[in-house]
């Protein structure tokens, strides 16, 4: 299907965008800051590898950016293509982890430059998540901690929920707590950052907290009732409450 119902959109090759400027005091920019982009996975898309920009744009994206995918948007012969909202703008071509980081460019504010820093700091966010596979979660601390460093545009509250859960699983909870709270002044309603604090919380048998930081989880994402993992961690919490009692 077609998003909106029509094939027949204009889409915008990605150098004829100009940014969004920061600087008040300036023209109107050309473009409205986005709430949402929608990037296309149908099949033909896919192929161009609209998997691995949707991917990227999502661990990219500011708090305030929300990231989905989508249908066919028409034009399959020129994508991986995006919708971004609102406009809504047509965008094609955006196979690359740099044509992604050049959206967020235009439409979010910042040189290309910044957005670099954000295309860094994913960089050392994936070896990370490799080390964490391996459980060697000191080094797994130590490439999130160069990626803060950076202060990328985009993705930083994602960076601090991921050290947070290195320093978990290190026994530093304290400042895994601190990293929670990073992220949840960036990012207010970021769902994952609420279970992490929960199992940070949970690694000091603070349990009423526990509770409260997975129930708000719970609020604002009731999708993950039904995850396993999730599940997991409240079967932990009631057999600890029920021992404790």
């Amino acid at each position: 299907m077609h998003f909106l119902g029509t094939s027949s959109h204009t889409f915008i090759p990605l150098q004829h965008l100009k940014p969004v400027r920061s600087n008040a005091s300036e023209t109107p920019p050309p473009l409205k800051k986005p709430k949402e982009i929608r990037v296309c996975l149908h099949r033909i898309c896919s192929r161009k590898g609209s998997i691995e920009t949707l991917q990227v744009l999502t661990d990219l994206a500011p708090p305030d950016l929300t990231v989905k995918s989508c249908g066919c948007l028409g034009k399959c012969g020129i994508g991986p293509n995006v919708v971004v909202l609102p406009g809504p703008v047509f965008v094609s071509h955006l196979g690359t982890a740099a044509k992604a980081a050049q959206l967020l460019s235009s439409f979010c504010g910042g040189g290309v430059g910044d957005w670099s820093r954000s295309l860094e700091g994913l960089a050392l966010k994936k070896r990370a998540e490799s080390e964490m596979e391996k459980s060697s979660f000191s080094e797994a601390e130590g490439l999130l901690s160069q990626a803060i460093e950076l202060k990328p545009p985009g993705g930083l509250h994602v960076l601090y929920k991921d050290r947070a859960a290195a320093r978990i699983a290190i026994g530093n909870v304290s400042d895994a707590l601190e990293d929670v709270k990073e992220a949840l002044t960036l990012a207010p309603n970021y769902t994952e950052a609420y279970i992490v604090q929960g199992d940070a919380f949970m690694a000091i048998e603070q349990f009423d907290g526990a509770e409260g930081s997975y129930s708000k989880a719970l609020e604002l994402d009731p999708s993950i009732r039904r995850s396993k993992s999730f599940k997991v961690r409240i079967v932990k919490l009631q057999e600890k409450v029920i021992i404790t009692q």
